[in-house]
C-alpha cells in the first residue's frame, strides 16, 4: 500500500490516471465505483458496462457522477474517454477492446460470461483484475496461464479473504517462516441455505439473494479457499476441509493440528466458524531455527512448533483500487494460480435431486461446493461447481452426494467446457 499510494499520487500529480474499464454494476460493483471515484486520485472509473444500461447508470450516480455517455462500439468509448465524459454500455466487449482503457476489473461473478470477457480483455492486451472468485476457481489456472504467456496479468484482488490471506502468507514468509495453514474465518455455515431462506438478510443490505446464499452454504468460501490453494500449491486435508466450529481466538488454532501431516501434505487450507477476531483471515507457519524460536517466543507468538499470524478483517470493495494499481503499475499479482490446480470446487447435492433436474445457479436450491484435491476430481470424474449450472441430471442424486460428469448431461456449446478440456490439457 505504501507503494501503490505514492505511485497514485505522482499519476494525479502528472494527470494520467489509470483508466479502469468494470463489468458488472451489482452491490459490490457500486462500492468499488464510489471507492475509485471518491477517494482514488490517479485512478478514474472510464467505463461500467452491466447487462442493463440502468445499472451502470445507477453505479456512477451513487458515487456522484451524472455526467454519463452511453456507447456501443470501442470506438464510442474511445471517443467519451478522450473528451473525459465517463460511459456507460450494454455492451462489454467494447470496454475491453477500447484502447484508451488501462485495466479490466471484472465484478460479475458470472462463470460463463466473465471467462469470455476475461479472453477478450486478453485479445485486446488488457490487463485482468478480478472479483470472479467462481470463475477463477473453476479455470483460473488456465487464465493465469494464458496471461502470462501473453505478458499480462489475471489477478484476484486484495480486500476479498483469497487476497488477504495471500498478502499475509507473503509475510510470514518473508520472515522466514514456512506457511502451513491458510484459513478463513466464517461467521456461518449451513450447507442447505437458500435463496427463500436467505432472502430477508439479503433485502436487508441490499443483496442479490443467490450471492448471500453461496456465503451462507459454503459454495463461496470453497471457491475461495480452492483459489488460495492454488496459488500456494496447498492442498485440503479431506473434501469439504476440516471446517471446525471453534469459538475461541485463532491463536488457539496452534494446537488444534498436527505440524507432521501439515508438512507430509505440503500445507492446507481451512476455515473455521465462529473464531475471533472475525471476519477476517489467519496463517499457522513453522520454522525450524531453535535461535528465531526463542525470538518469537520471546514477541508473544508462543513456543511453536506453529505460529498464529492473522489480519482481523477484509475490506472487500475498499482494497479494490490498490489491486488494480498493483497490476498495472507494478506488475504485481495480488492473488493467482501458480500453475496446475490443485484443489478444485466440486458440486454436491444439497437435496434428493430426481432424474431430469435442471441445476440451477450457484447459491441456488439444488448444490453446495465443496473443495476436493484436484487429482481426486479428475480421476473420480466429480462435477465442478462452477459448470454444473444448466446441466441436466440423468438419475437421481441423493441428498449430501457429490455429482459427476456420469449423473449429467452437459449442455453444448458452453466456453467453460471447452476452457475446462484446455485447462487439462495444458497441465496433464
Amino acid at each position: 500500500m505504501m507503494l501503490v499510494d505514492s505511485a497514485l499520487a505522482r499519476r494525479q500529480a502528472q494527470g494520467r490516471p489509470i483508466r479502469v474499464g468494470m463489468i458488472g454494476a451489482g452491490f459490490m460493483g457500486r462500492g468499488v465505483a464510489r471507492q475509485i471515484v471518491q477517494y482514488t486520485p490517479g485512478m478514474v472509473l472510464a467505463a461500467v458496462s452491466n447487462r442493463r444500461l440502468a445499472g451502470a447508470e445507477r453505479a456512477y450516480r451513487e458515487a456522484g457522477v451524472d455526467d454519463l455517455v452511453t456507447a456501443d462500439s470501442a470506438a464510442a468509448v474511445d471517443r467519451a474517454i478522450e473528451a473525459g465524459r465517463p460511459v456507460v454500455t450494454e455492451d462489454p466487449f467494447a470496454i475491453c477492446a477500447a484502447e484508451n482503457i488501462d485495466v479490466i476489473c471484472d465484478v460479475t461473478g458470472a462463470v460463463e460470461f466473465g471467462a469470455a470477457v476475461t479472453l477478450a480483455a486478453f485479445e485486446a492486451g488488457k490487463h485482468v483484475v478480478t472479483m470472479n472468485a467462481e470463475l477463477d476457481g473453476t479455470v483460473g489456472p488456465l487464465l493465469a496461464h494464458r496471461a502470462r504467456a501473453a505478458g499480462l496479468i489475471f489477478s484476484g484482488v486484495d480486500g476479498d479473504q483469497p487476497g488477504v490471506e495471500i498478502n499475509l502468507h507473503r509475510f510470514v514468509s518473508g520472515l522466514g517462516l514456512t506457511p502451513l495453514v491458510l484459513g478463513n474465518i466464517k461467521g456461518l455455515q449451513d450447507r442447505f441455505r437458500n435463496p427463500t431462506t436467505q432472502e430477508g438478510f439479503a433485502r436487508q443490505w441490499g443483496q442479490d439473494p443467490h450471492m448471500v446464499t453461496s456465503f451462507a452454504d459454503g459454495t463461496k468460501v470453497s471457491f475461495e479457499q480452492a483459489i488460495v490453494a492454488n496459488a500456494v500449491g496447498m492442498t485440503v486435508e479431506k473434501r469439504g476441509m476440516r471446517g471446525a466450529d471453534h469459538r475461541g481466538h485463532v491463536d488457539e488454532l496452534t494446537k488444534a493440528y498436527d505440524v507432521d501431516q501439515l508438512r507430509e501434505l505440503g500445507g492446507v487450507v481451512d476455515y473455521v466458524v465462529g473464531s475471533q477476531p472475525g471476519p477476517g483471515v489467519y496463517c499457522l507457519a513453522t520454522i525450524s531455527d531453535p535461535v528465531q524460536e526463542h525470538y518469537l517466543n520471546l514477541y508473544k507468538l508462543g513456543q511453536g512448533p506453529l505460529y498464529s499470524f492473522y489480519t482481523p478483517y477484509h475490506l472487500c470493495h475498499f482494497e479494490v483500487p490498490t489491486s488494480l494499481a498493483r497490476a498495472v503499475d507494478f506488475a504485481d499479482v495480488v492473488i493467482a494460480s501458480a500453475g496446475a490446480p490443485q484443489v478444485e470446487v466440486v458440486a454436491t447435492a444439497k437435496t434428493d435431486l430426481p432424474a431430469g433436474t435442471v441445476i440451477d445457479a450457484l447459491g441456488g436450491y439444488h448444490s453446495y461446493g465443496e473443495c476436493e484435491r484436484a487429482d481426486v476430481t479428475a480421476s473420480e470424474r466429480l462435477l465442478p461447481m462452477g459448470v454444473a449450472e444448466g446441466c441436466t441430471l440423468v438419475r437421481p442424486v441423493a441428498k449430501d452426494q457429490t455429482l459427476t460428469y456420469d449423473d449429467v448431461v452437459v449442455p453444448e456449446g458452453r466456453l467453460i467446457d471447452k476452457l475446462r478440456q484446455e485447462q487439462a490439457q495444458v497441465f496433464a
